[in-house]
């Protein structure tokens, strides 16, 4: 029996078990002189609106990853609209995405008229079901999005293999993932274009920005037009234009936007991306390290698991962005996840249930008629209704049950991650203490 079995939970008036000060080990981003001067030299030359800065990062972030193309945005809600239009998403189409996700991997469909079929995700990856993709596909689907869940990377073999079957576009949305593995492959250069947002929370982090990457010339042309009106072949006062667009109907329009959008990304982040992308790969083999100690002092552990692809040689969670942990209350007598948090939080450790919530319940993928044509936008282009009430994802609906957050370590200090497993470990042994009687 350990020690901690022995011990009285802080909730039940026992002393807390964290005491350990824990320093900077959750400070992000880490941020350098080298980090201030490389946007003071943007500030100084004036250049926050030009894009010379910015192709540098394209050009490093594309190699980075592996991928032909990189294009900077504004954000990555932008970046994941551009993407929609240029897998052809239009008015009366539909997009597959899992529910259980931040609402810009879905709402920018709704901006484009077209509808989102929510799929399920799977209890132990947080990702997108595959098993629960193909039922859904229909005559105006488009592209399936994924996401790489707080940084878990989805089953993309047999995501690929469906979209591959049905002639349908794979957008990833890699915005939990920037430098996981999947089976030796970096998530976002698997599918046919993807998305990253790069704003302040995120694990690659430079402030409110996003960046697309593709192989595919096409799609990039595609994105560079819908947002990007200096870049199509027509120069502006500030800019030079980009070689010229191959695609003639792309051409025809040069100068203006064809979305209507500006997507520009200010250079004041593409500059602290640059600096940022040449640490980063050391920077999140620390944090895996830091995490997987964390993981590996609590394996065995009833009720609580990783949240991690141990099922997938040479996979990786990259900067683990949003950790979670997959919670089992059969293994701790039906314990809630509520209740085992609020032990937890006693003790001293931050944590909440679930993850994000549901987004086929919301009225927004229900009711919103965006341009005012009397009835909601998910069914005014003609689209099959492929709204879905509650107990239809029964896996998303459940995330509060299955899911918790876990500390976010971004240095590996055995001392300090040891302290806050065992506190974990401690509320875990005296679970039955937490039980109604």
């Amino acid at each position: 029996m350990s020690t901690e079995k022995k011990q009285t939970l802080a909730l039940l008036d026992g002393a807390p078990s964290l005491s350990v000060d824990p320093g900077d080990i959750f400070d992000w981003p880490i941020v350098t002189r080298e980090d201030e001067e490389a946007i003071l030299g943007v500030l100084r030359d004036h250049a926050m609106s030009q894009t010379g800065i910015t192709k540098e990062f394209e050009k490093e972030y594309a190699a980075y990853n592996g991928t032909n193309y990189a294009l900077g945005c504004c954000n990555g809600t932008a970046g994941l609209l551009a993407a929609m239009w240029a897998c052809g998403v239009g008015a009366g189409d539909e997009v597959i995405c899992p529910s259980m996700t931040y609402w810009a991997s879905a709402a920018p469909a709704l901006q484009l008229g077209a509808a989102v079929h929510f799929a399920d995700i799977e209890p132990d990856t947080l990702c997108l079901d595959p098993d629960d993709i193909e039922h859904r596909i229909g005559p105006r689907t488009r592209c399936i999005v994924v996401v790489h869940y707080a940084g878990h990377p989805a089953d993309m073999d047999r995501i690929l293999e469906i979209a591959g079957r049905h002639g349908i576009k794979v957008l990833e949305d890699n915005s939990h993932a920037h430098g996981a593995l999947y089976k030796g492959r970096m998530t976002g250069t698997l599918g046919d274009i993807a998305v990253m947002s790069m704003m302040t929370g995120k694990s690659f982090a430079i402030g409110e920005a996003g960046m697309i990457v593709t192989d595919d010339r096409e799609l990039y042309e595609r994105c560079v037009a819908f947002g990007h009106y200096e870049r199509t072949g027509v120069a502006s006062n500030y800019n030079p234009a980009d070689k010229q667009v191959q695609q003639a109907d792309l051409a025809h329009f040069a100068g203006l936007p064809i979305g209507g959008c500006k997507h520009r990304m200010n250079q004041t982040t593409s500059a602290m991306g640059r600096v940022q992308l040449k640490h980063y790969p050391a920077r999140i083999a620390e944090i895996q390290s830091a995490m997987n100690r964390f993981w590996d002092l609590l394996e065995g552990v009833p009720g609580i698991h990783a949240h991690r692809p141990s099922q997938w040689p040479e996979s990786t969670m990259g900067g683990w962005y949003n950790a979670r942990g997959l919670y089992r209350s059969d293994e701790l007598g039906g314990l809630s996840t509520a209740r085992f948090c609020e032990a937890l939080c006693a003790e001293g450790v931050g944590t909440s249930p679930g993850a994000n919530k549901s987004l086929h319940l919301h009225p927004v993928f229900h009711d919103l008629d965006i341009f005012h044509q009397g009835q909601p936008t998910m069914v005014a282009f003609g689209q099959r209704d492929v709204r879905q009430g509650p107990g239809t994802l029964p896996v998303s609906e459940s995330i509060t049950d299955i899911a918790f957050g876990v500390p976010w370590f971004k240095h590996d200090r055995p001392a300090v991650i040891e302290a806050y497993a065992t506190a974990f470990r401690k509320v875990a042994e005296n679970a039955d203490a937490l039980l109604e009687p």
